[in-house]
């Protein structure tokens, strides 16, 4: 949608000269709606009486037939800043797909809604890659979709050293600083479990309990920013959890029964961040801080994921320095030249520099 409201279709479709062919969507549809991990197929849209061509079910990237009628593909998709959101993949793959057939590609650039500054995280190890984390980019990179597909594309990163002829539409107005609701639009949730900036704040963390038998909170209304399980001592956890004074986030607690997802229909007992200072969270840290703790507490009860866990931290030794008890700000530290080269590369592809 643009800041009036229009969604883009209509937008296009009141230009001169210009032919609406078809649309894609990602994971979640076209509207938004359908939950994580749902595959969607293709299907005719009722309301524009186009193709709807899914890349989150039998194909994560357009086909030859799918581009045929195209003439320029047009990215316009809200991100939410961290490595794991598929959105960035699914722009990556059509970037792939646009160089493979001669189409151009166009980025309409969108905020950051975490903001443009903070990077944060450990680097992907590329033998973890996968459509939760393809490239090495840390777990919050601090850069718009337009900036990622200058990334993308000028590192050789597409299948095959590919290169786009990619036209990046850059924002008017927007500070790296700036957080969404500081830009003056109006936040549509982009996935079922994404409702508002508070929770896009601390996902890049608290996504983390995916990878575990911890409930994030979906199929409730707090999701990503209460957890919790059966087995787990809500004031235990809480007094804990408040103890690690982890910057800008406290914590109280919570139960909740989650609607879908992980114990459905079972009363969880957990805790509720509060956020405190936005601009001092260290949202990826803390969540592996949360992590570790519960693993503490909770030995017998807690269990991993261990594949998923290890794909979203991008790096198996979160898990196995939580698991055997070994330091974890070491651990940090050593990850950090990795995250300073990183940095180096992003200033590269940097479109707003203020």
């Amino acid at each position: 949608y643009d800041s009036d409201g229009r969604f883009v279709v209509d937008v296009f479709r009141g230009m001169a000269s210009v032919t609406v062919a078809a649309l894609f969507s990602p994971e979640h549809g076209l509207w938004g709606k359908e939950q994580a991990g749902e595959k969607v197929d293709g299907y005719k849209d009722p309301v524009y009486n186009l193709p709807v061509y899914s890349l989150y079910g039998r194909t994560q990237k357009p086909t030859p037939e799918m581009l045929r009628d195209i003439d320029v593909l047009v990215f316009d998709i809200q991100d939410v800043g961290a490595r794991f959101y598929t959105y960035v993949y699914t722009m990556s793959l059509a970037m792939e797909a646009a160089a493979e057939n001669g189409k151009r590609f166009v980025v309409l650039d969108r905020p950051n809604p975490i903001n443009g500054d903070c990077v944060e995280g450990n680097v992907l190890d590329p033998a973890l890659a996968s459509f939760v984390g393809l490239y090495p980019i840390p777990v919050r990179y601090g850069m718009t979709v337009g900036e990622l597909a200058k990334m993308f594309n000028g590192q050789g990163w597409l299948a095959a050293g590919a290169r786009a002829e990619l036209v990046v539409i850059p924002m008017e107005g927007w500070r790296r600083r700036m957080w969404y609701d500081e830009t003056g639009l109006r936040f549509i949730k982009p996935s079922p479990n994404m409702p508002d900036l508070e929770t896009a704040a601390v996902y890049p963390g608290l996504c983390l309990l995916e990878g575990t038998n911890v409930s994030e909170g979906r199929g409730t209304d707090k999701p990503f920013l209460q957890f919790g399980a059966p087995w787990i001592d809500s004031q235990r956890l809480t007094e804990r959890l408040n103890v690690l004074n982890l910057p800008g986030m406290r914590f109280e607690p919570a139960k909740f029964t989650p609607a879908s997802s992980k114990y459905q229909g079972l009363e969880c007992h957990g805790v509720r961040i509060v956020i405190t200072d936005r601009d001092r969270l260290e949202a990826y840290y803390s969540g592996v801080r949360i992590v570790d703790e519960i693993a503490r507490l909770y030995p017998r009860d807690f269990q991993w994921k261990a594949a998923h866990f290890d794909r979203l931290c991008g790096t198996s030794m979160i898990r196995e320095a939580i698991t055997s008890g070994s330091s974890l700000n070491e651990l940090r530290n050593k990850w950090q030249p990795a995250l300073e080269s990183f940095r180096k590369i992003r200033d590269k592809y940097l479109i707003y520099r203020d």
